[in-house]
């Protein structure tokens, strides 16, 4: 209570200026002080999402509000940035919730009442940004691409046949850093894009990456197309014969004591064949004709009316010579007899296609290394494999991979010592600096060497100059009262020099004691102490203080 005593007297002996402007910085200090605490505790703040449009800001932003995660928003780029120990929390709780969405409303846009009086060449122009924006968002769902834009040029359907015009379309793709996209991939886009839009053809579509590079030039060309087709179809049989034959010869050998490379001679021509083959030996009755006429003359006249008609010639019969002789009655009779047979051979017409990609030759070549023998002392020793062994390895490859002679498959397989694999080097331990505890613990000490600056080098200072000057002013007023005779001298001894040394003047220098009896500096003590207890308490607690 005495330091708060002489504090307020102390500050209350200043001028009016003075008491302003140490309120001021004692405010200011402390303000500082709080400030540099809340700065220790206030997290690490971590990018959530970037780059996001009105509406996905403002549904991000709710979501987050509903989950109780706390975010801010940057003034410059309008990223949403949350703390860094919450990003993955709050990027699970947004992606349950669909959110963002990246491109915009797509097939939602027809969901909005289109209002009255709305054309129906408006109606075609929203359901094409429809397309695009779902076409744009299908396509950001690939893992290295990182936002996509699809821009379609559907004509108008025209009555006139010859007049009717393709569309075309252009994708424009933005990845991620450090990443491409291989043929495959935009093959897909192409394909995915053109099967999306009715009459749109692949070699129709262009894709763009974010640095302006033409992706789709190599597609535009089948025979391209197909040629990478094919390499990619050979580098697979390679690596396929491959594996096998290291699966097959690891448990033999040890593991990664055997390395295999296979060449493959693939024939990717296509062959039709179409065969027609007769067999005489087997000839068949296709149809049969049969045709036969019969007929005879009586005695009767005929022929043109006169007067040789009236008597008929006299009948006749074919003889063996085939002549015509007199029959020996009076009639003429005939017959006939035709006989028409088709005979077809036995044909066959087979139409043969082969598939392209026929094996014409494998190469193999394996290398394994020496065997390890380990000793009763427990060194390990190399040995190599014997002639026998290689031949068994030779045929265990030989039946892995459909060894066939007539192609002129070869297979070598030799025996060499593998050169040691050296160790990886350890990973050097990061710096002090770059680990994560480092910058939050020495955020934590700069704030507590901030504040201890705050309170023992600016607040501790004032308040004791404060206090000094308010026990100065009370020494000087009980000076005062002393050289007055308003106060008991001290008593002998010690006592006596402790009196004197509390009512000492201003300079220090003591005052002289009063030169009265005892009854009446009782007396007087007495009265003082009915007239100002106050102040005779201070002078009793400063005595108490410095007798200590």
């Amino acid at each position: 209570m005495a330091i708060q005593a002489e504090t307020v007297q102390g500050f209350a002996g200043l001028s009016p200026i003075k008491q302003v402007g140490l309120l001021v910085g004692l405010a200011a200090s402390i303000a500082i002080g709080v400030a540099i605490a809340l700065w220790s505790q206030r997290p690490a703040w971590s990018l959530l999402y970037g780059n996001l449009d009105e509406t996905d800001t403002a549904q991000v932003i709710d979501a987050l509000q509903q989950a109780a995660i706390p975010y801010r928003i940057d003034e410059h780029s309008g990223a949403v940035l949350v703390p860094a120990d919450r990003v993955h929390k709050a990027r699970l709780r947004l992606a349950a919730q669909g959110l963002p969405r990246g491109t915009g409303e797509g097939f939602e846009l027809l969901e909005k009442e289109p209002g009255f009086g709305v054309s129906q060449f408006m109606e075609n122009v929203r359901y094409q940004h429809a397309l695009e924006l779902e076409l744009a968002r299908t396509i950001s769902t690939l893992r290295n691409v990182r936002e996509a834009r699809v821009h379609l040029a559907v004509p108008r359907r025209s009555v006139f046949l010859r007049r009717q015009e393709a569309p075309t379309a252009s994708v424009v793709v933005s990845l991620y850093a450090g990443r491409t996209l291989d043929d495959a991939q935009v093959a897909a886009i192409v394909h995915l894009v053109a099967s999306s839009v009715p009459r749109l053809e692949p070699k129709a579509v262009t894709v763009v990456d974010q640095n302006g590079r033409l992706l789709s030039a190599a597609h535009g060309d089948e025979d391209v197309a197909l040629t990478t087709t094919q390499f990619n179809y050979a580098r697979k049989l390679e690596r396929t014969y491959a594996e096998r034959i290291e699966r097959l010869l690891s448990p033999l050998v040890g593991e990664g004591k055997v390395r295999a490379q296979v060449s493959a001679d693939i024939d990717f021509t296509r062959v039709e064949k179409t065969r027609e083959t007769f067999d005489p030996d087997a000839p068949a009755l296709r149809s049969e004709q049969v045709v036969e006429e019969d007929s005879k003359n009586g005695a009767g006249a005929s022929g043109v009316p006169g007067t040789l008609t009236n008597v008929p010639p006299a009948g006749g019969v074919v003889s063996d010579k085939g002549q015509t002789v007199p029959a020996a009655g009076g009639g003429e009779a005939r017959s006939s007899k035709r006989v028409i047979r088709n005979y077809e051979i036995d044909r066959t017409i087979s139409h043969t296609r082969l598939a392209a990609g026929t094996l014409r030759r494998l190469s193999i070549a394996v290398v394994v290394d020496d065997r390890q023998l380990t000793g009763k002392d427990g060194k390990v020793t190399h040995q190599p494999w014997s002639d026998q062994d290689l031949a068994r390895f030779t045929d265990l490859v030989k039946k892995a991979v459909g060894y066939d002679p007539r192609r002129g498959d070869t297979v070598q397989v030799i025996n060499a010592s593998f050169q040691p694999v050296p160790e990886p080097e350890p990973l050097p331990d990061p710096p002090l600096w770059e680990r994560p505890w480092f910058w939050p613990l020495v955020k934590q000490a700069l704030a507590g060497v901030g504040v201890l600056l705050v309170l023992f080098g600016v607040i501790k200072p004032v308040m004791r100059n404060l206090a000094q000057s308010g026990a100065a002013r009370q020494e000087a007023a009980l000076a005062a009262a002393g050289a007055a005779g308003q106060l008991p001298p001290g008593q002998a001894g010690e006592e006596g020099q402790a009196g004197q040394a509390a009512l000492a003047g201003p300079e220090g220098e003591a005052l002289p004691a009063p030169k009265k009896s005892y009854e009446d500096q009782l007396n007087q003590a007495q009265a003082l102490v009915q007239e100002d207890p106050r102040r005779v308490a201070q002078v009793v607690k400063t005595w108490m203080n410095e007798d200590g």
